[in-house]
Parts: structure tokens; sequence; C-alpha cells
């Protein structure tokens, strides 16, 4: 279909690298854990619309310039890290916050805003060079070296990169989402925010850290 193959095999790797813990994996918990299904939901949909960001970046060579040029590819690594690491200082202020109530920890699922949401999850995407180089590295894998048209063949694995990596985040949001009437203690829920901020934290630094293949 439209130039590509194996797209069992394809539609499988999509679902392994879902499911390994990661930043996506991680912020969309949160999320929901803080806000409830809505949220979830909503962040899931910005990641999907980096995911959209890289798969066109792909498309049109965009990638290509990450691969090639250290500078690029600096620039956007440090930006990415910077953000993550914004984000693992908000998760440590509030495991440090006096006094920790359920209330702090979790908000009614009115707070914050869908922009918020949406946007969080779009950067934390959009700003990760490894994830452009994945999706230059993965997608040709699954196109027929005689495919009429590359770039629509491009597209079409990105789409379905995209609309599986949604739908295993929304299964995501399902599960996670009955936690939230779990009233944990208080040591518990500063617990938490610690090892969400600390994970975020570590996320930076490999991020910072990372190397262009």
């Amino acid at each position: 279909m439209f130039g590509t193959h194996d797209l069992a095999l394809f539609a499988f790797t999509v679902l392994v690298l879902n499911a390994t813990p990661g930043v996506d994996m991680m912020l969309t918990t949160t999320r929901t854990l803080q806000h409830g299904v809505r949220a979830g939901l909503i962040t899931a949909a910005g990641i999907c619309a980096g995911c959209i960001v890289h798969t066109l970046a792909a498309a049109f060579g965009l990638a290509a310039l990450l691969a090639a040029s250290a500078a690029a590819f600096t620039l956007i690594k440090w930006a990415g890290a910077a953000y993550l690491a914004w984000l693992a200082i908000g998760m440590l202020r509030q495991a440090w916050a006096k006094p920790v109530d359920q209330a702090a920890v979790q908000p009614a699922a009115s707070g914050g805003s869908a922009a918020e949401w949406f946007r969080t999850g779009l950067l934390t995407n959009a700003l990760n060079p490894k994830v452009a180089l994945f999706f230059l590295a993965l997608l040709p894998q699954f196109i027929d070296a005689g495919a009429p048209d590359k770039t629509l063949a491009f597209l079409f694995l990105g789409a379905w990169f995209i609309v599986q990596g949604y739908l295993f985040l929304a299964l995501l949001v399902i599960a996670v989402a009955p936690l939230r009437r779990w009233r944990a203690p208080a040591a518990v829920r500063r617990g938490v925010w610690a090892a969400g901020g600390g994970l975020f934290m570590a996320l930076a630094a490999r991020l910072a850290l990372a190397q262009r293949p």
C-alpha cells in the first residue's frame, strides 16, 4: 500500500516502541493522575501533534538536516533538554511544597487548561531531535525501493504511527485513571512527585548528552 511493505511487522514495531517507558508515557500518566481522563487524552493528542512534525520533517528532508548538521542537532537537543528539566523542576517543587494535601497533588479534573496540556505534549515530543532521527531511520525500512512516491509512503507510515500511538496512549489513560481515586498518604504522594521529577531530570540529562548517530 502506497509503496510500503511488511505492515504487520511495522505495527508490531510501533507497539513495542509505544510500550517502552519514556517521556511520552510518563507525561501522559502524570497528566491523567493530576487532572483526569480529559487531560490525559489532550496531552496524548499534543504528543501525536509532535509526531506529525517529525513525520513531515522526515518526509520533506528536515530530519536529514539534523543528521547532517551538528549545530542544528545541538540547538534542538538543548532546547528539548531544557524543557524537560523545567518540567522536572515543577514536579520537584510540588514534592517539596507544604502542606502537601490531596488537592495539591491531585487537582480537580478542571484544573489547568486544554491548551496547556496540549502544548506540553507537543513540545516534549517536537523538541526531541532523537525522535526526528528515529523517524528518518525507521520509516525507510518499510518503504519499497521502487515506490513510485516515497514522500507519500513516508506520510502514510507516519500517519499509521501517529494513529496507533494515540490509541495506545488513550488505553493507557483509561487504565491509569482509576488510580486517581486512591488517596495515598502524604509521604507516598511526595515520593511519587519526587520520583517523577527525578525521572524527567534524568531524561533531560540523557537528551543533553545524546550524540548524533
